[in-house]
C-alpha cells in the first residue's frame, strides 16, 4: 500500500462541484476506481466493509482493501455497530485513505438485522459515539452516508447530532430505507440536511448523466453528487458521455487484468458497460461466457478488440 495524503476535504474546498464514485458492494474496488478517475471522478469510495471481520481477519484485510499510489484520495466505508470496532478498524486503514465513512445507509435485511447500514438512521446517538470514537483515534476525515426518514424533523435531528461531534461531511441518499431506487429522489430531504449543518454535503441517488448532476445541484445546493448504478452502466458519466465509450471499455480490460479482477466481478462490470450498447441477442451470448479467456475471445470476435495491446 502507498500513504495517502489527499484528503476529500481538501477536493471539496478547492472545488465548486464534485464528482463521486459511491462504495458499492463487490464493484467500487482498485481496478473500477481507477477506471472512474480517467473519465473525471474526483473522489472515490471501496465497498461497504464490515469492521468487526477487517480488524479481526488477515485474509479480510488483504482482500477487501488494496490501494496504491494513483488511488488517492479514496475513502475507506466501514459498516459497524459499535465505536470500538469501527474505531480499530480506522485505524488500520488510516495510513493509506484519505477519509473513513460510516455506513449508515444499506438498506439490505441482513444489515438490519445486524444492527448496522440504515439501521443505524433510529440509533443517532451510537452514530454520534462512533464518530467521537473515530475521530480521537484517526486524524483523517470523518465522514457518514446517511437517508432521509420519512419525517424529515427526524433527518434534522440527525445531521445536528452529527455535526455536533465534529463530522467532516456527509453525504445523504434522497430516499427512506424502504423506498425503491425506481422511486422519485427527495430533494427536499437533501436540501434540508444542505441547509442544516455547515459541513459539507454530497447528495445520492439516481445520478445517471450530466444532465441529473445539474437537476440535483440546482434543487438541493449541494458540494458534490455521488453516483452508483450510473457509473456502474456508463464509467465515463462524469466526462459528459451517455453511453460507455470504447476506450473506457478497453481501459476497463486493461485495469481489471492488471490488478487479477476475479472472473465474477469481470464480467459483471462488462455487463454493466455494455447494456445500452449490445442487442438483446447479443446480451443473451455475452451473458452464457463464464471465464476471462472466453470473455476476451468474444470482446476480440464480435467487438475488434486487440488483446494483445490490453494484456
Amino acid at each position: 500500500m502507498t500513504e495517502k495524503k489527499t484528503t476529500p476535504l481538501e477536493i471539496l474546498e478547492s472545488k465548486k462541484r464534485i464528482n463521486v464514485c459511491a462504495p458499492m458492494v463487490r464493484y467500487s474496488k482498485l481496478a473500477f476506481r481507477e477506471l472512474v478517475r480517467k473519465y473525471n471522478t474526483d473522489i472515490v469510495y471501496t465497498p461497504m466493509i464490515l469492521a468487526d471481520v477487517f480488524k479481526n481477519s488477515e485474509f479480510a484485510r488483504s482482500s477487501d482493501f488494496t490501494t496504491n499510489s494513483l488511488d488517492d484520495p479514496v475513502v475507506v466505508q466501514f459498516a459497524a455497530h459499535n465505536g470500538a470496532d469501527l474505531a480499530d478498524a480506522a485505524e488500520l486503514v488510516s495510513p493509506y485513505a484519505g477519509g473513513i465513512d460510516i455506513n449508515c445507509g444499506c438498506p439490505q435485511k441482513w444489515a438490519y438485522q445486524e444492527k448496522i447500514g440504515a439501521y443505524l438512521m433510529q440509533d443517532p446517538e451510537n452514530v454520534r459515539d462512533m464518530i467521537r470514537t473515530v475521530k480521537g483515534r484517526v486524524n483523517i476525515p470523518c465522514s457518514i452516508k446517511i437517508r432521509v426518514h420519512d419525517d424529515l424533523k427526524t433527518t434534522y435531528e440527525f445531521v445536528k447530532r452529527a455535526e455536533s461531534v465534529g463530522v467532516d461531511f456527509l453525504t445523504v441518499h434522497g430516499r427512506t430505507r424502504l423506498q425503491k431506487s425506481t422511486e422519485p429522489v427527495n430533494f427536499e430531504g437533501i436540501k434540508l440536511v444542505k441547509e442544516s449543518i455547515n459541513a459539507p454535503v454530497i447528495a445520492n441517488g439516481s445520478i445517471f448523466s450530466l444532465k441529473d448532476a445539474d437537476e440535483m445541484y440546482e434543487k438541493t445546493g449541494v458540494d458534490g453528487v455521488m453516483s452508483a448504478r450510473g457509473l456502474l452502466q456508463n464509467p465515463a458519466l462524469f466526462a459528459g458521455y451517455e453511453t460507455t465509450p470504447w476506450e473506457c471499455i478497453e481501459d476497463y480490460v486493461k485495469l481489471a487484468i492488471g490488478y487479477g479482477t476475479n472472473s465474477f466481478i469481470f464480467h459483471h462490470h462488462l455487463m454493466f458497460m455494455f447494456e445500452d450498447i449490445m442487442s438483446n441477442a447479443e446480451r443473451k451470448t455475452f451473458n452464457t461466457l463464464s471465464s476471462i479467456p472466453a470473455i476476451l475471445d468474444h470482446l476480440e470476435d464480435y467487438w475488434g478488440l486487440d488483446v494483445t495491446k490490453l494484456v
